[in-house]
C-alpha cells in the first residue's frame, strides 16, 4: 500500500519547528564582558592585591626579624639600711665647761659614727635622769655621712641635785637618728669610764648639796 504522511527528516537532518535556528555568539563579546567588569571593579582589585602583598611582606618580615635575647631580671636594689644599724656612739673623754654654761655644768665629748649607707641626721640627744638637762655642739639638728664621725660636745646642767644620781651605773644617751628610710631612738651605754666621770663631775657640781 502506498499513501502519503508526514516527511520524515533524512540523515544529518533536523525538523524544523518554525523558528529561526539561533546565531552563534560572537567570540569577542565574551572578552569585552570582561574588560567591562574590570573596568566596574578595577579599585577594589587593586586594593586586594596590596592587601595581599602587604600581607606577604609582613609575615616576610616578620618570619625574619631578628629575635632579641630574652630580658635579664632587673637585680633587686640593695635596701637601705636602717639608721640604728649604721650609727654608733663612743664616748671620748671629758672636756673644760664653757665659760657662759650656768653654774653646776659639766662637758664631756663623744664620737658619733656612720659607716655606710645614706647619710645619718641626729635630730635630738637626751638623758634619763630628771635632775638634769644637757645641750650639744653642734646643736641637733646636724648630719654625719658614711665612712665618717662626728665629734659632739655635750653639756650636762645639774638643775635639781635631789633628782640627779650621785652613782650612776650605767649611765646613757638618747639619740633620735634620721636617714633615707626611717627615724629612730637609739639609747647608747657609754661604758664604765663614761660612768665614772659623769659620778664625779656631779658629786662636784653638788657638794655644796643645794637642793
Amino acid at each position: 500500500m502506498s499513501g502519503i504522511g508526514p516527511l520524515e527528516p533524512g540523515e544529518d537532518t533536523h525538523a524544523w519547528d518554525g523558528r529561526p535556528p539561533k546565531a552563534p555568539r560572537p567570540a569577542g563579546r565574551t572578552r569585552t564582558t570582561l574588560a567591562a567588569w574590570y573596568r566596574r571593579h578595577r579599585r577594589i582589585t587593586f586594593a586586594l592585591l596590596a592587601a595581599a602583598v602587604l600581607l606577604t611582606g609582613g609575615g616576610y618580615l616578620h618570619a625574619t626579624r631578628p629575635q632579641r635575647p630574652p630580658e635579664r631580671p632587673e637585680r633587686p636594689r640593695a635596701e637601705v639600711p636602717y639608721p640604728v644599724q649604721v650609727a654608733d656612739v663612743t664616748y671620748l673623754d671629758g672636756r673644760t665647761t664653757p665659760a657662759d654654761a650656768p653654774p653646776r655644768s659639766f662637758s664631756f665629748a663623744v664620737l658619733l659614727s656612720v659607716t655606710s649607707g645614706p647619710p645619718v641626721t641626729v635630730t635630738r640627744v637626751t638623758q634619763p635622769y630628771a635632775g638634769l638637762s644637757l645641750t650639744t655642739e653642734p646643736q641637733v639638728p646636724f648630719q654625719t655621712k658614711a665612712g665618717s664621725a662626728h665629734k659632739i660636745t655635750i653639756t650636762m646642767h645639774v638643775t635639781k641635785c635631789g633628782k640627779a644620781p650621785r652613782n650612776a651605773a650605767l649611765p646613757f644617751l638618747d639619740v633620735t637618728l634620721r636617714n633615707a628610710r626611717a627615724m629612730q631612738v637609739q639609747s647608747f651605754i657609754l661604758g664604765p669610764r663614761y660612768a665614772q666621770d659623769l659620778s664625779r663631775s656631779l658629786e662636784v657640781a653638788c657638794s655644796n648639796r643645794l637642793r
